[in-house]
């Protein structure tokens, strides 16, 4: 599971989705695996704005996992055009249109869509309520009791 994905989750009870405390959900036990995936800037530059800042920068500090910034970088953050007649020093990835990521966007690019969580639970905090994470899949079916 995408750490993405943990930004659009909320406890599947319907008591909880009114309460603020259930979202977002906490990673426990968590084994986390970096999946290396193809860089795109254009699919970050697109989803940043949907992101949950606040939310995103406590999961990444509950799985002990570098700080984000304070403020949600801007488009502009992610690109800086390439200085002319240089080269990149090999660190930063060069899109199509010649712009070239900076580090914020590659760490972001490494922590949104590299970092997935491969076992482990999503923990409610408003009901308290555990969720199994198994090879990197979330079980969201309540029991029936409370449904």
């Amino acid at each position: 599971m995408k750490l993405l994905t943990l930004n659009f989750l909320t406890c599947a009870r319907k008591t909880c989705k009114t309460q603020p405390a259930a979202f977002p959900l906490h990673p426990r036990e968590a084994e986390l695996e970096i999946v290396e995936t193809e860089f795109n800037l254009q699919f970050l530059v697109n989803i940043l704005p949907r992101v949950e800042w606040e939310a995103l920068r406590t999961i990444c500090q509950e799985l002990g996992l570098p700080a984000l910034p304070e403020s949600m970088p801007t488009p502009e953050d992610l690109v800086q055009p390439p200085a002319p007649g240089q080269g990149g020093d090999g660190k930063e990835e060069e899109e199509e249109g010649g712009e070239v990521s900076t580090q914020t966007a590659i760490d972001l690019h490494r922590v949104l869509l590299e970092t997935t969580i491969a076992n482990g639970k999503l923990l409610c905090g408003a009901c308290g309520h555990e969720y199994a994470i198994k090879e990197g899949i979330a079980n969201f079916l309540l029991p029936s009791h409370m449904v």
